[in-house]
């Protein structure tokens, strides 16, 4: 082995002897000082090998034969200026040198031996189109994303004060969010976590049950408890045994409304009585009082989960307490319609006047009786109510030239106190007869439908019945005069008994609602109700009227044939009338409809929250993918199932858009039938 490492070593020597010969015939010649610069390195190199050759020979020659044999050469020694390396002080003559001002961003990892791979997957779908996305190794743990999907809880975080009033242009795009290596293509609006397209992809190839009508995964007890959301709490007992018992209960509900005082007196609240939550109610109004006097008005905060929004209208203080995921504005809309319902039994004046002459009135007397009216208003927002939602209308889709017969019959048998006249079938508007340049606010309207078939109580009382009610829409000072009378819309008493209720829950009778300024009209209005139902029966409009009523409404695949949408709501801004289809098949359920609508719900707070640009948003779930398209002419919210491509979405949004174009004298009343008589008549009779 010695005579090996001689013969390299001299080898090498040899090497350097003739790469001298040929640098020294390619380089200029050099002056003195290089010359002995050059010769010092090159004895300082020679006494370096010379320490490593007598180094590293006799302990090779110490060794065995056989070790001998796998000897090899050692490494040059490595270099001691290490600042060669360093940033600035080597600079390689070449076109990519960097720029002496740069400065190299300073890394945080750490050095590792781990690889990151990113897989390219393809994703067909039905209708043909493809779409190629990347998705990362490593994803999600399936126990945070289950968490995250399928329940109601999940959509707090985009419509409550907070998220309307600051975060609302963020349209949660992965170019504004950086999880990871790979996002998803939208991010997640519904969850705090995000759903990888490798989970998508897994998701089409398997057949899972509609996950609006599951609770598999939920975990949150705010969707486990929703079916009890609407039971009853008994009373306290007297020696206060089943108290917390009691407590516990209507804390497990989702939703609360309570109305007070300024004094702090309960009036109303929709779950317990007072003896239960007399110690909550107190707090509130402490609260409340608090904040006014600081000269600040509360209009909400968050606590426990729950958020608590705030109405004082004067003296006295609404409040809901929500889990649903509703935001500021959405549960402001809803107080505010219980106030109406409010002035609608005592008027403004009349409320006014008690609490000036006595600030600690209890106002439990005069509602009594009400209490009916607040409640099926209340569990209607529970529920969900489209129509509270976009402050707008349903109507009952017949045909223009039908529709135009039963506007001419109002007006052929109008009578001189009659100030409106409307004829409703299960909740959506059929006509209506008007006052020149004036129509019904839509929240009037929905006091009087909440009155006719939400409540039951008007329906209870016979065929027909005279109601005093404030409209405080068209005047919140007084009162006018409400003739109502029910017409059946099955044949048979069977067929009606079998057919009591229609998919929203809404009895399928057909009301004809007779409004007056006049307290004495109540014959000459029950007169002109045997006109109209004579006349519509003898020229075929309410057969139309029946037919329409017991088809109900068409279903999204019946509107669009073949469109992936399962549901969508669609307002017209001009018209303030919306239209939808039918919930079924995809929900069916009570719990369905509720996840349906607070999707709609957050939807609707993501385009309308306060500095909100957005014109067009779409956002994607494991349970569906959703868009909601706002334009100056309409509103567009569309709901369709996890397993659907953007494209087709987009493609049944347009098809929706032209359907509703060509069936808009159907769906939509325009106009309406407006009679000869202005509003002078109104107040001559008050």
């Amino acid at each position: 082995m010695g005579h090996d490492g001689e013969e390299s070593f001299s080898t090498s020597e040899g090497g350097e002897e003739l790469a001298n010969d040929r640098s020294k015939a390619r380089s200029p010649p050099r002056d003195d000082k290089t010359k002995s610069t050059i010769g010092e390195v090159k004895e300082e190199a020679a006494e370096t090998s010379s320490k490593v050759e007598s180094s590293t020979i006799p302990q090779a020659r110490s060794q065995s034969p056989e070790t001998e044999q796998e000897y090899r050469p050692p490494l040059p020694p490595r270099p001691t200026n290490v600042n060669l390396l360093r940033e600035g002080s080597y600079t390689p003559g070449s076109s990519l040198q960097r720029s002496g001002k740069t400065s190299r961003p300073h890394l945080q990892s750490t050095a590792t031996t781990a690889l990151s791979r990113t897989d390219i997957h393809t994703q067909s779908y039905q209708d043909g189109s493809r779409e190629t996305f990347a998705a990362s190794v490593q994803t999600t743990p399936p126990s945070k994303a289950i968490a995250a999907f399928g329940s109601i809880k999940r959509i707090k975080g985009l419509s409550d004060s907070e998220g309307g009033d600051s975060a609302s242009i963020r349209s949660y795009a992965p170019t504004l969010e950086t999880g990871g290596d790979v996002e998803s293509l939208l991010g997640e609006v519904l969850g705090a976590s995000q759903e990888s397209p490798a989970w998508r992809l897994h998701s089409t190839q398997n057949e899972a049950p509609d996950p609006f009508n599951s609770v598999t995964y939920e975990e949150d007890e705010a969707t486990l408890d929703f079916y009890q959301e609407f039971d009853e709490i008994d009373a306290v007992a007297a020696d206060g045994e089943n108290e917390e018992q009691l407590l516990n209960q209507w804390k497990s509900k989702r939703k609360h409304f309570l109305i007070l005082s300024s004094a702090g007196k309960p009036i109303y609240n929709r779950h317990g009585d007072d003896n239960l939550i007399s110690g909550y109610i107190g707090i509130i109004q402490t609260i409340i009082s608090f904040y006014e006097s600081a000269h600040d008005q509360l209009r909400g905060f968050t606590a426990a989960g729950a958020r608590f929004a705030v109405l004082s209208q004067g003296p006295l203080y609404l409040v809901a307490i929500s889990k649903l995921g509703e935001n500021d504005p959405q549960l402001r809309v809803q107080l505010e319609a219980l106030y109406m319902q409010i002035l609608s039994t005592l008027t403004l004046p009349n409320l006014t006047h008690m609490f000036s002459s006595r600030p600690s009135t209890d106002l439990r007397r005069p509602l009594q009786g009400t209490e009916p009216l607040l409640s099926a208003l209340a569990d209607t927002f529970t529920r969900g109510s489209p129509p509270t939602l976009l402050s707008a209308l349903e109507c009952l889709k017949i045909r223009k030239s039908h529709r135009q017969v039963i506007n001419d019959t109002l007006l052929r048998t109008r009578c001189e106190t009659l100030l409106y006249g409307l004829i409703v079938a299960s909740g959506r508007l059929v006509s209506v007869v008007r006052p020149r340049k004036h129509s019904l606010h839509p929240s009037d309207l929905q006091l009087i439908f909440n009155m006719l078939f939400e409540a039951r109580g008007v329906k209870a009382g016979g065929g027909e019945n005279w109601i005093p009610l404030c409209l405080p829409g068209f005047n919140q000072n007084g009162f006018l005069y409400m003739y109502v009378s029910f017409i059946s819309a099955y044949e048979s008493e069977g067929e009606e008994e079998h057919e009591w209720q229609n998919e929203s829950g809404k009895p399928d009778d057909i009301a004809i609602l007779l409004i007056s300024a006049n307290k004495e009209s109540f014959y000459d209005l029950r007169k002109m109700r045997d006109a109209v139902v004579e006349e519509l029966e003898a020229n075929g409009s309410m057969a139309i009227i029946k037919s329409a009523v017991r088809r109900g409404r068409p279903t999204a695949v019946d509107i669009v044939p073949g469109t992936v949408l399962r549901h969508f709501l669609y307002k017209s801004r001009a018209n303030v009338q919306f239209t939808m289809p039918s919930y079924e098949p995809s929900f069916t359920t009570l719990l369905a409809r509720r996840r349906l609508l607070s999707l709609y719900h957050a939807l609707h707070a993501s385009v309308h929250a306060k500095n909100a640009r957005l014109k067009v948003y779409h956002c994607i779930s494991r349970e569906s993918i959703s868009l909601a398209w706002v334009t100056p002419l309409f509103e567009l919210y569309c709901v369709a199932g996890p397993h659907a491509s953007r494209n087709a979405l987009a493609q049944s949004a347009n098809k929706v858009i032209q359907w509703v174009r060509r069936e808009e004298e159907r769906v939509f009343i325009i106009g309406g039938a407006v009679s000869i008589h202005s509003l002078d008549e109104y107040y001559v009779y008050k």
